[in-house]
């Protein structure tokens, strides 16, 4: 009996131990039953047998606590434990978060805020805002005079980390607002080797000023159309500086986000570094089209001797820069300008010198007179030419796409044949005026024929 009794208390799951002793008519014959669950204490065999039966209970006077066993079985855990739980936990990490948020505001007020380098006007490749009175002081006052054009003077000048600069002023109020956005949002946001970079720019009340990268050779015109021996240009030199010009409107067309017509491409526009590697400059007239549109309506603009035919339709397309490429050509080829006053008559023009010679086959003529190095390399100078002449045609779906272009000058294609002479077919007359020398800008005003574009036929 008392092993029974032991053995229920031993088992967690024993709620009542029942011993049987028969021995008064069975000889040592005892039995002890365990009960997990206990219904009733009634006896149904009425009293034949000794039966004894012990219930646990808790005894919370005494605290007795007998041993148990290990228990190996998992115990389920409450619904009210996990919420008590989980909300601990979440007033826990809150309070976290709060300590820490206060810690790091409390510090931000007390460190001193430094600059941020990350600031758009100094991300690399991105135009600087400038001041006024930083480029002032950058050009001691506007001093030094680089060059002078259509639409305002350039003038050289150091920033304040030594960098040499060029800078140029615009003038004129019925286009500074147009040729500053144009210049801004064609050039501030495109880089290519063969394109002049914008350094930064200034717009302070009425002063707009674009700051670009000094170039140390300065324009082309300056080294092709002088007769100083110590200006002059060979063969090889002029070949490379046809080819950087070509790539760069090249990228211009067909490289950009949107495709950028340059409108007035001549030797003014075009500067050469200290390598004499050539740069496209001055977008002041520059539109930027979208990839979808093949040809705009545009009001007559560009310089006299460099200008399409087209011009005087006003229905535009990248050809017109093709055209004008062409004639920077001719003059890089046959060192002097398109219209030069100190020729014969006849001879004033030089497309149309250009037709004449063609068609009697003595293109040698036109080579640079005055540089030896091209007279040696005439027959290469001719072949040349014939570029040239395919980007002068005056039907411009004939003319080549610079990307042809190039690979005319690297060897990769041949120039069409049965080539047109004829480099000047429109015959109607603009109402336009222009400003100055040749060097400027055309501008709406008084009558412009077709000759006035790019020479008589």
């Amino acid at each position: 009996m008392e092993d029974c009794k032991n053995a229920c208390l031993r088992n967690y799951s024993c709620k009542a131990a029942l011993f049987v002793d028969t021995s008064y008519y069975y000889p040592e014959t005892r039995g002890c039953m365990l009960l997990s669950e206990v219904f009733s204490l009634i006896d149904d065999e009425g009293g034949s047998h000794n039966t004894s039966i012990f219930l646990k209970v808790t005894n919370a006077r005494s605290k007795r606590h007998y041993p148990l066993p290990p228990i190996d079985f998992p115990r389920k855990k409450s619904t009210s434990g996990k919420i008590i739980l989980g909300s601990s936990l979440g007033a826990l990490f809150g309070v976290c978060l709060l300590v820490v948020s206060c810690i790091f505001v409390f510090k931000m007020k007390r460190e001193p805020e430094e600059p941020d380098e990350f600031s758009i006007d100094k991300v690399p490749g991105m135009p600087t805002r400038f001041s006024y009175n930083d480029l002032k002081t950058a050009t001691n006052d506007f001093r030094n005079k680089l060059g002078e054009g259509g639409f305002g003077s350039v003038f050289q000048g150091t920033l304040s980390d030594g960098i040499e600069v060029a800078v140029k002023r615009l003038a004129g109020l019925s286009q500074i607002k147009k040729s500053f956005l144009a210049e801004v949002q064609t050039i501030g946001s495109i880089h290519h080797v063969n394109l002049v970079r914008l350094i930064g720019f200034c717009a302070e009340n009425s002063n707009r000023l674009l700051v670009y990268e000094y170039m140390s050779n300065g324009s082309l015109d300056r080294w092709i159309f002088k007769r100083h021996q110590e200006l002059t240009l060979g063969w090889e030199s002029r070949r490379k500086i046809i080819a950087d010009i070509a790539k760069g409107l090249a990228y211009l067309h067909e490289e950009c986000r949107q495709k950028i017509y340059h409108l007035d491409v001549k030797p003014q526009n075009i500067l050469l570094d200290e390598n004499f590697e050539a740069k496209v400059s001055d977008f002041g007239l520059a539109k930027l089209i979208d990839k979808d549109q093949s040809r705009i309506v545009a009001t007559l603009g560009g310089t006299p001797g460099y200008m399409a035919p087209e011009w005087l339709s006003s229905i535009i397309t990248e050809k017109v820069d093709v055209y004008s490429f062409g004639v920077v050509v001719l003059e890089i080829l046959c060192g002097r300008k398109s219209l030069d006053r100190s020729q014969p008559e006849e001879e004033m023009h030089l497309l149309g010198l250009f037709e004449k010679k063609g068609e009697e086959g003595q293109l040698l003529d036109m080579v640079d007179k005055h540089n030896a190095d091209m007279q040696l390399h005439g027959p290469e100078v001719v072949e040349m030419m014939k570029l040239a002449m395919w980007c002068l045609q005056s039907d411009y779906q004939r003319r080549p796409s610079m990307t042809l272009a190039i690979q005319v000058l690297e060897g990769f294609v041949s120039v069409q044949d049965n080539l047109d002479f004829n480099f000047i077919n429109a015959p109607a007359r603009r109402t336009i005026a222009t400003t100055g020398d040749d060097r400027d800008a055309v501008h709406d005003g008084t009558t412009l024929f077709a000759s006035d574009l790019s020479g008589p036929r």
